[in-house]
């Protein structure tokens, strides 16, 4: 085993980490959580993944986005995180989308066999639309809900979708889905923290959003790092019961 995850091996166990190295993940999206959720996944080995954005970093994204430096700034997040990901994995076998991805394009994308789909898309109509076309497909998907204006990462839960509540990003994808004939089936990462109208406002610059959301640094990462979490545990067939805690 490489010495970079001889650490990872020794949690994992050698079984476990080839699943892990054997994996094909796609994560759309690469803001402040599909960001940190690629790397967490890239460092955990992962052999296969497709990265999907069609942004560019933007100063605003320097208080919460791991790829957002000064030297970064104006250049495309997909390519900024495929030069980050090869230097933590030469080996990692990297697809790149310099795109904002939808429609019949995002059909085309998911032909490909996943292991595992990340929806980290922050505007709701191709968020719906990944989330869809991922479980027709029977891929297991999950899905980060808003951690805009929350502070508090203790609060951050993980069920399926049917079982959020106190969250407004969450509630407009449950009633999308609904008209689809959807309720339930694929894992959200979300928080019920009430989130203060002071912490929102209406805005015309921003791609695709009508309003903006304070965010401090932590919230979106916890996101990310939760999201890696489950599709790591789950593709090692990991477990983790209330009675394991002392």
């Amino acid at each position: 085993m490489e010495e970079w995850l001889s650490r990872t091996e020794l949690c994992l166990g050698k079984e476990r980490l080839e699943k892990i190295k054997s994996s094909n993940i796609l994560v759309v999206g690469l803001g402040g959580v599909g960001a940190i959720a690629a790397e967490m996944l890239c460092r955990s080995g992962i052999g296969r993944m497709t990265i999907a954005d069609g942004d560019i970093i933007l100063p605003s994204n320097r208080n919460r986005q791991i790829h957002a430096l000064i030297s970064t700034e104006r250049q495309p997040k997909a390519l900024v995180m495929e030069k980050r990901l090869r230097d933590i994995n030469p080996e990692l076998q990297l697809t790149v989308i310099n795109e904002f991805i939808r429609d019949e394009r995002m059909i085309e994308i998911l032909e490909e066999p996943f292991d595992y789909v990340v929806d980290a898309i922050d505007t709701l109509s191709p968020k719906v639309f990944l989330i869809y076309h991922s479980l027709r497909r029977n891929y297991r998907i999950i899905s980060s809900m808003g951690s805009g204006g929350k502070f508090d990462p203790l609060l951050i839960k993980v069920s399926d979708i049917s079982e959020t509540s106190f969250c407004h990003l969450a509630r407009m994808i449950r009633k999308k889905l609904h008209k689809l004939g959807i309720r339930e089936g694929f894992k959200a990462v979300w928080s019920p923290e009430i989130v203060e109208k002071s912490r929102i406002i209406r805005t015309e610059g921003e791609r695709n959003k009508a309003s903006v959301a304070g965010t401090v640094p932590w919230m979106p990462a916890a996101f990310g790092i939760v999201i890696a979490s489950v599709v790591i545990r789950d593709l090692a067939g990991i477990e983790i019961n209330a009675s394991d805690i002392q």
